[in-house]
């Protein structure tokens, strides 16, 4: 999927194809724009092509056919060194026999800058990370949180316009992990630097980024905000991928401007919204976040369709309920509600009734 971008982007990948083997495409001519202080995600699963788009960037890995450019001049043939480009790696890269204020003078002193605006940089980068009191210490010395915020001001020492960040919360514990998140990202921001960040976790791209570049198959299978992802996944794998996913396979029988309806395998018929099917016969999956599945016929609209559904397992989360269900030959069929004080518990072997406003309901493309 292009992206079309602006001239004033600030990082780009023209076409760009990389090839190990010669044979086959590990990325497949990615077009991706991005303009400065933005903070962008590449989300996928392993093998997607994601963490060699990183590297391309960073000057690890040529690209096989194409062009990157940084601020709009052409990096293919700039070495690592000369691109100014700050890395954050999964395993920090540390230098165990150097303290922390050696680690982080380092990439001054190869960039021929002076004793006393290193001190001054080191200090202001050890500050920035809240870690002004550990400058003698080694890495040893250092948990991983710590070792993690070292790795971060390291990278941000000399001021670079772009940080790149390959998977560098993957060791941390998860409520330390959720607490870097929103550090770095506020960090990225309030600096104004532009980030490249790569992750397969699809919470940490939601919560962090301003936009996110679902990879698959070495492409772009879609570029959005947040929240545009969730709730707009243009294909069946965005939509599975992107958090939790209810689906239901069937074929489209009639189209209405921006409603189809669809048969169900089943011969149940609902209503969705045609997303990238186009014609009546079409296979399609349905595709419908547990949240918006609604069993409070109150709550939905006149003349929506409703399925009957039996309850097979109620999960108690704290702060929502979990609930599968069977529908139209689905047993993996989950509703999320809110823990609220009026909020009904349903019990397994229930039988209810459940229905979606059409607009929540997306007809994909069958896999």
């Amino acid at each position: 999927m292009p992206d079309t971008g602006s001239s004033d982007a600030f990082v780009a990948f023209e076409r760009v194809q990389k090839s190990y083997d010669g044979v086959s495409l590990v990325v497949k001519d990615l077009n991706l724009t991005l303009p400065k202080g933005e903070f962008l995600t590449m989300l996928g699963p392993s093998g997607s092509g994601k963490t060699t788009c990183l590297m391309m960037l960073a000057g690890f890995e040529t690209a096989t056919h194409g062009e990157i450019k940084l601020a709009g001049k052409p990096i293919n043939n700039i070495p690592p060194h000369k691109r100014g480009i700050g890395m954050v790696f999964q395993n920090y890269a540390l230098f165990p026999h150097m303290t922390v204020a050696e680690n982080l003078a380092f990439p001054l002193e190869v960039r021929k800058i002076g004793k006393s605006d290193r001190e001054a940089k080191v200090k202001r980068a050890l500050d920035m990370v809240e870690m002004g009191a550990f400058g003698g210490r080694r890495p040893a010395q250092l948990s991983g949180g710590q070792q993690q915020r070292i790795a971060l001001a390291r990278a941000l020492v000399f001021e670079p316009e772009l940080v790149l960040m390959d998977e560098p919360l993957g060791a941390l514990d998860k409520q330390l992990r959720e607490k870097m998140q929103f550090e770095i990202t506020s960090l990225a921001h309030s600096l104004g630097i532009t980030t490249v960040y790569v992750t397969h976790d699809q919470t940490e791209a939601l919560t962090m980024s301003d936009r996110v570049a679902v990879f698959n198959d070495g492409r772009i299978q879609q570029l959005a905000p947040p929240a545009e992802l969730y709730e707009e996944p243009q294909n069946s794998f965005v939509a599975q991928f992107i958090g939790e996913n209810n689906t239901l396979e069937g074929v489209v029988q009639e189209m209405r401007g921006d409603i189809c309806t669809v048969r169900l395998d089943d011969g149940e018929v609902i209503d969705a919204k045609p997303v990238n099917v186009s014609k009546v016969g079409e296979r399609t999956r349905v595709s419908i976040r547990p949240e918006r599945v609604e069993y409070n016929r109150e709550r939905l609209r006149p003349g929506a369709h409703t399925l009957k559904a039996k309850v097979l397992e109620f999960i108690y989360m704290g702060d929502i309920f979990r609930t599968r269900l069977a529908v139209a030959g689905n047993t993996d069929f989950v509703i999320k509600t809110r823990n609220a004080p009026d909020q009904v518990r349903l019990k397994p072997g229930q039988e209810i009734e459940i229905g979606w406003l059409p607009e929540d309901c997306r007809a994909l493309d069958a896999l």
